[in-house]
């Protein structure tokens, strides 16, 4: 299985400069948030492959015009083609916008999501729009990450932990992929292909 994963920047590949073909193998389009709902809603209409979105921190755009034809998977866990995924979507509160919040308040989200996970024999792609702690983050405060993620990680031991947020512009140095335990972790920012 072929999927493109996106975060926070739009691709001009993608879009501005795109030709029939350049979605030619992609099975599953995943977006981590922070892209503007034209961008989604344009690719699952030019591509043959669905899209699953998780909020970023600035898309209280979508509350009003959210992507057409994508479906978005935060706070849920969806099974497509046998594969399991998870979506948990926002960052770290630092401003009181919504898609923002506190470590206490992402452990209760990931709480209730237990006994789904349970019921699915756990999941393959841990989809967030902010990274674990330490594992991608950044050290700006707005850029933190979440410690419980590096919990449910530990515990659950997913193939795949796919994030944006961080920039990889941020930094010259800023890492596309990590490997945490037996989870790969990649930053979605612009777009990546991840072959399963």
């Amino acid at each position: 299985m072929k999927i493109l994963l996106l975060a926070d920047k739009e691709d001009p590949y993608l879009w501005d400069y795109y030709r029939p073909g350049h979605l030619d193998g992609i099975d599953l389009i995943l977006s981590c948030g922070d892209l503007k709902a034209n961008y989604l809603s344009f690719l699952v209409t030019m591509g043959r492959a669905p899209v699953f979105y998780v909020h970023g921190n600035h898309d209280l755009r979508y509350e009003t015009n959210p992507p057409e034809g994508c479906d978005c998977i935060d706070d849920r866990l969806v099974e497509y083609k046998g594969l399991r995924i998870l979506g948990l979507g926002g960052s770290a509160i630092y401003s009181r916008n919504a898609y923002q919040y506190t470590e206490r308040q992402m452990k209760r989200r990931i709480s209730r999501r237990w006994l789904d996970i349970k019921r699915h024999g756990g999941f393959d792609i841990l989809l967030t729009h902010a990274p674990a702690a330490g594992w991608g983050d950044a050290q700006d405060y707005a850029h933190r990450g979440f410690e419980c993620f590096n919990d449910l990680i530990d515990k659950q031991r997913p193939a795949y932990h796919v994030h944006g947020h961080v920039h990889m512009n941020y930094s010259h140095d800023a890492p596309r992929t990590l490997q945490h335990g037996d989870t790969t972790v990649i930053n979605a920012w612009g777009k990546y292909i991840l072959e399963i």
